[in-house]
């Protein structure tokens, strides 16, 4: 299941990803915003879909705000989480491949609808590759878990 998120910047771009979903067969929950352009807080809303990706109650994850840096930024801050602001095909590609990236971050002021439709195919259907990609992101792992014993 992949759970969507957006603040009042990326909603109207999320519901053309939700209505592309729907016609690909792809399940998904929606976290919200459903306040259309009325005025929220990018990192609440990147924090739900972190969260859920996180409990392992949803696989993976979009987030979209004006340009995908804020909320993008809100998201990794939960621990497991890896999310990647991409703004090309090939950028998602790479995210799912070589960085097993678990939510994808889009920038609605950034990319056209059309764009941002492939970049979501791309990125969903992209196999992490694992072998020495894995070494890598174990890395990330161990850094973040290096620095949570810090803060806690």
């Amino acid at each position: 299941m992949l759970a969507i998120a957006s603040d009042h910047a990326g909603f109207g771009l999320k519901c053309e990803i939700i209505k592309h979903l729907e016609e690909i067969g792809v399940p998904f929950e929606d976290f919200g915003t459903c306040d259309g352009t009325t005025s929220v807080d990018y990192p609440d809303y990147g924090l739900k879909v972190a969260e859920a990706v996180a409990s392992g109650t949803h696989d993976r994850g979009i987030i979209i705000c004006g340009t995908g840096i804020g909320i993008s930024i809100a998201a990794n801050k939960v621990p497991g989480i890896r999310a990647a602001l991409c703004t090309d095909t090939y950028m998602a590609r790479m995210s799912r491949e070589h960085n097993d990236a678990n939510i994808l971050a889009l920038g609605a002021r950034v990319l056209g609808v059309g764009l941002a439709v492939e970049i979501v195919d791309t990125w969903l259907n992209a196999p992490f590759l694992g072998g020495r990609h894995k070494q890598r992101v174990d890395k990330f792992c161990a850094i973040e878990k290096k620095y949570s014993k810090t803060h806690t």
